[in-house]
């Protein structure tokens, strides 16, 4: 089956999630028009990335209850979506989060489960962190969420693996930093080799979507990206540029790829499994 699918590297209004709705509307017109039947927005899309001690502000409720919800699940009517927002639970929790939504339906919510804390970093002074990573079914195939630092710990994807994920879809608000021996940024540097590999080691698509823009002197590079199950790129958006990207993803090639590289049905999870209990049950004084 092939699938159309969209990479919406767009530049949120930091704090505005009235504004931002409104951009989140006007990529999916574009989407519709240019036949995109999945669409994927950055990390933290709905409010801008630095919000700080603005969360209890821009802060949703992921039900068809919520005004700014709910208008993103009618349009989920034409076409899928992945979006990202402040999630505040029904005990006043807050998490960056992100939803599957299709058919006017919330398939999935992913809360993030790394909070960065280092260099430039404090997520985990106003979020509270995702215990899980689950896989859920969509119209496209069974499919997993992650978002940003997530996705830099390789246990969340395995677990998406081993749940049945066969598209892995990754969103961030990832910023520049840094630039190797041949004057390439360092971070787009180390996520596109991660999406990369993830792509190859399990034989899936990756979606990425990165977002653009400046916050608080932080600039993000975009350079959103689909890899397919061989690991190679089937396309790469510009660094920087707000822009709508989409490709087509055939989900036959996952079958085509296994049936040459049967690293899934070699897998040993209960091996794995009984090394991690094996390894969690030593004394802390051994474990060090």
């Amino acid at each position: 089956m092939r699938v159309t699918v969209g990479l919406a590297q767009l530049y949120p209004k930091l704090g505005d999630v009235q504004a931002n709705l409104a951009k989140h509307l006007a990529f999916i017109d574009d989407a519709v028009a240019r036949g995109v039947e999945l669409l994927v927005f950055p990390e933290l899309s709905l409010t801008g990335y630095q919000v700080q001690d603005l969360v209890p502000e821009v802060a949703i409720r992921a039900d068809e209850s919520d005004p700014v919800f709910g208008a993103l699940l009618a349009q989920s009517q034409r076409l899928d979506l992945v979006v990202g927002f402040v999630q505040r639970d029904t005990r006043n929790r807050y998490y960056i989060a992100s939803a599957y939504l299709s058919g006017g339906q919330c398939l999935h919510v992913h809360r993030k489960i790394y909070l960065p804390t280092y260099a430039m970093f404090d997520e985990a002074r106003y979020f509270d962190a995702g215990e899980t990573a689950r896989a859920f079914d969509t119209r496209f195939g069974r499919v997993g969420l992650l978002i940003c630092e997530d996705f830099w710990h390789m246990s969340p994807a395995y677990l998406l693996w081993q749940d049945g994920a066969d598209i892995l879809i990754f969103h961030s608000a990832s910023p520049s930093r840094g630039l190797d021996q041949a004057d390439r940024l360092g971070s787009s540097r180390w996520v596109e080799l991660v999406n990369q590999a993830y792509g190859s080691m399990f034989t899936n698509y990756v979606l990425h979507c990165n977002r653009v823009g400046y916050e608080d002197g932080k600039n993000f590079w975009g350079g959103s990206s689909v890899v397919d199950p061989n690991g190679e790129f089937v396309t790469h958006g510009h660094y920087f540029d707000e822009m709508l990207i989409t490709a087509s993803i055939d989900t036959n090639q996952i079958t085509r790829t296994r049936a040459r590289l049967p690293l899934l049905r070699d897998e040993q999870p209960h091996m794995v499994l009984r090394e991690l209990t094996r390894i969690l049950s030593k004394p802390t004084n051994e474990k060090e």
